[in-house]
């Protein structure tokens, strides 16, 4: 790649369940081999909320709903000449936990499996980069970004249309 290209969106879908993370072990690179949070492009045309929903069914089996963005973040991945390979904004999506319990590895995953923080500190090489710190914002009371459920949509007249659905409603 060039460093011209186009950036991508990724979600990262996070279920959190009695101070547990509910995480799978990556089956392809980047980060095969490590435990991390289910997620992957966003399609286009699909929303980061419907994107995090369908990657987390994917990967893990659990059928949920998006409920907002904890936070979002640049990944860039550079070679040894610094020419970018791969950029991604990822966003980081709480979904609702419904109590679902039929949970399998499927997809990009080979196992999944629920985690707290105190596992996570105690073999950090076993987790993505990055894992121990969206851990603790997952876990923390701090809570989702306000903002319309809806996705906007522009039109010729480039006026935003959107419903007035927000998560604070």
């Amino acid at each position: 790649m060039s460093d011209n290209m186009t950036l991508a969106g990724a979600v990262l879908s996070i279920i959190v369940r009695k101070g547990r993370m509910l995480l799978v072990r990556r089956r392809n690179p980047p980060d095969q081999g490590l435990w991390g949070f289910p997620g992957g492009r966003i399609e286009h045309g699909e929303t980061c909320f419907d994107a995090a929903a369908r990657e987390l069914r994917e990967e893990t089996g659990f059928i949920t709903h998006a409920e907002g963005t904890l936070t979002a973040f640049d990944l860039i991945d550079r070679d040894d000449r610094g020419h970018i390979r791969f950029h991604y904004l990822i966003v980081a999506v709480k979904c609702h936990d419904n109590g679902w319990t039929d949970i399998h590895a499927g997809d990009d995953a080979d196992a999944v499996d629920w985690f707290d923080l105190e596992q996570v500190h105690a073999c950090p090489a076993a987790f993505s980069p990055g894992l121990p710190e969206l851990g603790a914002l997952a876990l923390s009371p701090r809570g989702i970004a306000p903002w319309p459920l809806a996705p906007q949509t522009r039109t010729t007249d480039t006026t935003p249309h959107h419903r007035a659905e927000s998560l604070l409603s």
